[in-house]
């Protein structure tokens, strides 16, 4: 079978959950979402208006339905799914989240076999140094006194072994990495030490995060590592001091070409003189009464799926004459999410 074209895609839905019930029902009413002057009803279309448009093979939802004793991600996306007549029907997740927000994989299963896949052992409680599983427990220093400090994911990357219809095997991990704002600190040098507490645990996942694309590059798999990173070159003054932001550590800070992922937003953000970078996110700050952007959205790729000549895009609805030139998709977008989709297309693969 000839390999044909693939999209891939990263979306942020900001709180996707509260737009269902505990059935997995969407609330197509008009009663407030979490959106800021936008009713539920009105989110959810905005989101079959993006989903159809994107028309993608596999997207990762960030902040995707919850799963607890009552509620089902997978329920709740497949049903939203065919409300939208999506193609990319059918949903799962990895480790249950913590939170009310999973990192879901929703997929066209005629294009795409997916499934659960981690990799790493359990650690103990004490937890491991060396990449455990992502369920478990992290061992790192994270204030350099020569003391280890327990790390837990509440959001557990999703792992998944992917097939394509053209019999391509990709490895491919899903992230929602730690917040590094202080929530919940009151006075300036307690918002001061939560926010370096914060990053510490932000860069603190990123290394566990690259221990495992290590071991997937020394194996040869064609690996993916898509989503939200809360963090990005230059986005905050703390870089500064720990030397590097955590999506420049799963990117690889070596100078072997071999053991880097590539992602060209992230590049050029690393490489801009002026700050001039492309942005995934758009946040309204009122003490401001202003926008602010920024980009925190990747989908990085391994050497041998860089060399295939891949395409990314934003989905920005100001900064992409293609989609600025359709007002439907963007004013569904500034409705949909706090965030705009990323995709990924191969020619073949």
């Amino acid at each position: 079978m000839t390999p044909g074209p693939l999209r891939l895609a990263t979306y942020n839905v900001e709180w996707f959950n509260a737009l269902f019930d505990d059935a997995g029902r969407m609330l197509e009413d008009g009663e407030p979402s979490t959106r800021y002057q936008v009713t539920r009803g009105e989110q959810l279309g905005a989101l079959g208006v993006v989903f159809t448009a994107l028309d993608a093979d596999g997207i990762v939802i960030i902040e995707a339905p919850d799963t607890n004793g009552r509620r089902s991600t997978v329920r709740a996306l497949e049903t939203f799914a065919r409300a939208a007549g999506l193609r990319a029907r059918k949903a799962l997740i990895g480790f249950p989240s913590d939170t009310e927000q999973e990192i879901a994989f929703l997929y066209d299963p005629d294009r795409l076999t997916a499934r659960h896949d981690p990799r790493g052992e359990p650690s103990t409680t004490y937890g491991s140094p060396d990449a455990p599983r992502f369920d478990t427990t992290f061992r790192h220093d994270l204030d350099t006194d020569n003391v280890t400090e327990a790390i837990r994911l509440s959001k557990p990357p999703l792992e998944l072994a992917v097939t394509t219809s053209g019999g391509t095997q990709l490895r491919l991990i899903g992230v929602h990495a730690k917040s590094k704002n202080p929530h919940g600190a009151v006075g300036r040098e307690a918002q001061l030490r939560l926010s370096i507490e914060n990053r510490r645990k932000q860069l603190a996942q990123c290394l566990w995060l690259r221990q495992r694309v290590d071991q997937h590059l020394a194996a040869g798999d064609s690996l993916l590592v898509m989503g939200d990173f809360n963090d990005g070159p230059g986005i905050d003054a703390f870089e500064k001091l720990f030397g590097h932001s955590g999506v420049e550590i799963v990117l690889g800070t070596t100078p072997d070409p071999a053991l880097t992922l590539t992602d060209p937003h992230a590049t050029m953000a690393l490489q801009s003189k002026v700050s001039l970078a492309p942005t995934t996110a758009r946040f309204y700050l009122a003490p401001q009464k202003r926008y602010f952007e920024a980009l925190l959205d990747f989908i990085m790729v391994s050497p041998d799926l860089a060399a295939k000549g891949p395409e990314w895009r934003i989905w920005h609805p100001f900064n992409d004459p293609g989609i600025t030139d359709i007002p439907d998709l963007r004013e569904a977008l500034l409705q949909a999410s706090d965030h705009f989709p990323v995709t990924i297309d191969f020619p073949q693969l």
